[in-house]
């Protein structure tokens, strides 16, 4: 991977990561299109860094939502994301190697992309009336439910953060409760899953690890996807608030049926 690949995977990640349009999907979309090959001699690199790129996103949300987080002592709110991301602890440990399977499936990404997309045109017909506006006034069982909400992500192209937003809707959140609670849910879920894929890739890949000018890019991706998801929330909660959700399920019917197109017809980058 050229540092050049990393920098536009991590824009692609900063830009996407927050938005119900799938960032994983997204990452993978673009390694289609750079002509990377995941089953190659960088796969196990590659594999690794659109994993851990998405650990320098969700640190925009604890500089965003600072007040949210800090200081240490909001023990309730704390509680309710871990109760919230068990789901997707125990899934993603039982399923992970299913899960890097299917990162190597633009036509998967292709189909969750659709179906997401027909979803979102209907979402905010669907969820009307909340009856929560606020985190303190979210159950804690509530917040459990939503965490399984956020396990559709596990395939690639769905987006965490749509499932976890529709989840939230679902269990009678404002939709801009519901994608704060998504951002929220993002941290502890994403390094969790970051430090798994690096433990893994340890045992499996030290030599990856090793070398330094994968770290070096590990560290430049991670800074730029930082900046970037910063200037994306505050977009989306901006455009959520006067428009809602029809917008990205026109999006990523749009993209879907594009990739859809090129697989079909074989498409193969000449990059």
């Amino acid at each position: 991977m050229s540092l050049f690949e990393a920098v536009i995977i991590a824009i692609v990640e900063g830009l996407t990561e927050f938005l119900p349009v799938s960032s994983t999907g997204h990452m993978i979309i673009t390694e289609y299109l750079l002509g990377m090959q995941l089953n190659g001699e960088d796969g196990a690199f590659i594999k690794l860094y659109t994993v851990a790129i998405q650990l320098g996103a969700i640190l925009s949300v604890l500089v965003l939502y600072r007040k949210k987080f800090f200081p240490l002592n909001r023990w309730n709110f704390y509680l309710k994301l871990i109760v919230a991301v068990i789901p997707a602890l125990l899934l993603g440990f039982i399923l992970d190697d299913y899960i890097d399977a299917l990162l190597e499936s633009p036509l998967t990404v292709a189909i969750s992309l659709l179906v997401g997309g027909i979803i979102l045109l209907f979402i905010d017909r669907l969820f009307k009336n909340p009856t929560i506006h606020a985190e303190e006034d979210l159950p804690m069982a509530k917040g459990f439910k939503i965490g399984f909400w956020q396990c559709l992500a596990m395939i690639p192209g769905v987006s965490r953060s749509a499932a976890s937003i529709i989840g939230g809707m679902q269990q009678g959140l404002t939709r801009n409760l519901a994608a704060e609670f998504s951002f929220f849910l993002a941290v502890p879920t994403m390094a969790a899953a970051t430090g798994y894929k690096l433990l893994k890739t340890w045992k499996e890949h030290p030599e990856v690890l090793e070398n330094t000018t994968n770290l070096q890019i590990l560290l430049i991706g991670n800074l730029v996807a930082f900046v970037v998801a910063m200037l994306a929330i505050k977009f989306f909660i901006g455009f959520l608030q006067k428009r809602g959700f029809a917008l990205f399920g026109w999006y990523r019917i749009i993209v879907g049926a594009i990739l859809l197109f090129l697989l079909a017809t074989g498409y193969q980058p000449s990059l």
